[in-house]
């Protein structure tokens, strides 16, 4: 393959994890990072001892090291660094979400496709071996026809002081997690959607401006539904999952041994018969780095990867609809769906 030259703005965790993707996926190769922190671009030169390092974004951006930029800033910036991005003729890989407005998500994926350049979103959680096992039973047909599928995430805990926390910022509590567990619930129904509901309680976390917990529902217009939640103030937790189909169901039991920090493991999946009867599912393996490895295959030979920005683009939407509707004591609104 040409080679890619990629280069990271903004270097945190999940900068570093783009950094081992990277490194471990051909026909890419780290160039440049970008940070405020020097301390962080030196975190970075582990692994890439020979990247160009930045203070100042823009100035990586007119660089000429790169082909390819991954934006892992605050949510608020993602499409202005997009459209800066593009504006120099990169590819662009946002984190999620795209943006926090549908309506900016259709004019960064405008101008790229004016531009001829492409802008996708790191929806990293598509690929967790708990949601891959999930997805393949459902698709198997091993619980008949799903006709309700129930999400969660989360524990009773005092939030964080940074921008996670902040609303203006992240976009809110259905923004920071929905990102990731709205996208799965797109790639499990293909139904189109007739309505979303959303409800956000401020009730005890007030040094934070995210609710301290938020519930979406999804109701699909062949009457299928799927709930997602995201809680700060769940002192019992519900089950990852719970899928409920016509011939069984799937439960994705927390894993004890990531307490308190449990989403930092795939939950156990349990398949139930329409007796009661369960069984534990082994996990499914999963390449590591299948993202990064499709983006370099799709950007140098043209394979279709299986994350399609105009999925991310409508989760962005639906997550609107969800804010839209939580003002309105949970008042049902229809989203604005890409085709």
């Amino acid at each position: 393959m040409p080679e890619i030259r990629v280069g990271l703005l903004a270097y945190g965790a999940i900068g570093h994890e783009h950094n081992q993707a990277v490194q471990a996926t051909p026909g890419l190769t780290l160039t440049a990072v970008c940070d405020t922190n020097p301390e962080r671009i030196d975190a970075a030169r582990e692994l890439a001892p020979d990247l160009t390092g930045f203070t100042d974004a823009e100035e990586m951006l007119d660089s000429g090291l790169l082909d390819l930029v991954v934006v892992s800033t605050p949510p608020n910036s993602h499409h202005d660094w997009a459209m800066k991005a593009l504006e120099r003729d990169l590819h662009v890989v946002l984190e999620k979400p795209m943006a926090l407005t549908a309506d900016e998500c259709d004019a960064a994926l405008a101008f790229a496709a004016d531009k001829g350049k492409t802008l996708v979103v790191y929806q990293n959680r598509r690929f967790d071996r708990d949601f891959i096992t999930m997805s393949r039973l459902i698709r198997e047909g091993s619980i008949g026809d799903v006709f309700q599928y129930d999400s969660f995430v989360g524990g009773y805990s005092r939030p964080c002081d940074y921008w996670h926390s902040d609303a203006d910022v992240s976009g809110g509590a259905i923004f920071d997690w929905g990102s990731h567990y709205l996208d799965q619930v797109l790639n499990i129904f293909d139904a189109p959607i007739e309505h979303v509901s959303g409800m956000n309680h401020k009730r005890k976390w007030l040094h934070a401006t995210n609710a301290d917990h938020a519930e979406v529902i999804v109701t699909f217009n062949d009457g299928r539904q799927a709930t997602f939640v995201h809680s700060d103030l769940a002192a019992a937790r519900k089950p990852k999952y719970y899928v409920l189909g016509t011939e069984g169901a799937i439960v994705g039991e927390w894993d004890a041994a990531a307490e308190p920090a449990v989403a930092d493991l795939p939950a156990r999946i349990f398949l139930f018969d329409n007796t009661g009867a369960s069984r534990e599912i082994p996990l499914d393996e999963v390449t590591p780095f299948t993202f990064h490895a499709e983006l370099a295959a799709y950007l140098t030979v043209g394979t279709p990867m299986q994350v399609d920005p105009r999925q991310s683009r409508n989760v962005v939407s639906v997550m609107e609809a969800a804010e839209e509707s939580a003002i309105n004591l949970g008042r049902p609104v229809t989203p604005h769906l890409a085709a």
